[in-house]
């Protein structure tokens, strides 16, 4: 699937003016205010009245919203209420919120359960079984591993790589962690004031990076860490 163009403005200001292809999965990076949570509101239909946005697509499937498009936020009580189980918070039968939930290795005693009571991981799952919900063409992932430890990130982004392998979505994966969006994407575009500045397979461009934007990504995510790209 292509976004051939992705236009949105302000007041005959420009913010952000891309293309760009999912082949399979695709990490978004860039620093905040460079036109990640823009390109995801315009795709999702989420923008202020305000805002222009020109649009145009080739693929399959129609961008719709809870159909072919599912999103996953980046902290999860955004998406769900304190105050009510986790069972209540689903519009499906229990049986088929049993199956979701085998799905992304929850148990079903979680089902009479308060969000409070579960961990940030257990939270991050629900919300990614309630996404996956409509069998979603592709999802969309804004930062859904960021408040969480290093091992429970790990094993989420494990997960979803699963998940797509065997139900063949496509992902759009929004970020500023080259780590996890080297552990979860094939591809990568590096988005810098609404525009995108490289873009290609992500190891490629983590081990030869041509922009020097991207070398200072990348710098500051594994500097002092250990890594090797």
């Amino acid at each position: 699937m292509k976004i051939s163009k992705l236009k949105i403005s302000l007041e005959n200001k420009i913010l952000v003016n891309i293309n760009f292809n999912i082949s399979s999965s695709l990490a978004l990076v860039g620093q905040s205010g460079s036109g990640k949570s823009l390109t995801l509101k315009s795709l999702l239909g989420m923008l202020p009245s305000s805002m222009i946005c020109e649009l145009e697509f080739d693929g399959d499937f129609e961008l719709r919203a809870g159909e072919t498009l599912s999103f996953v936020p980046q902290n999860p009580f955004t998406a769900l209420s304190p105050l009510t189980k986790i069972k209540k918070q689903f519009f499906i039968k229990e049986h088929k919120i049993k199956e979701l939930f085998s799905m992304v290795g929850l148990g079903h005693d979680l089902l009479d359960r308060f969000p409070p009571e579960l961990s940030g991981g257990q939270l991050q799952r629900v919300v990614i079984a309630m996404a996956l919900d409509n069998k979603p063409k592709l999802l969309l992932l804004d930062e859904p591993t960021t408040a969480l430890d290093p091992d429970t990130r790990v094993l989420i982004l494990d997960m979803l790589k699963k998940l797509q392998k065997e139900l063949g979505f496509k992902i759009l994966f929004v970020t500023h962690d080259m780590n996890s969006a080297r552990s979860l994407c094939e591809d990568i575009c590096v988005i810098k004031n609404g525009k995108i500045v490289e873009t290609g397979n992500i190891l490629q461009v983590l081990q030869n990076p041509t922009q020097t934007y991207t070398k200072i990504l990348i710098d500051a995510n594994f500097a002092n860490r250990g890594f090797r790209v």
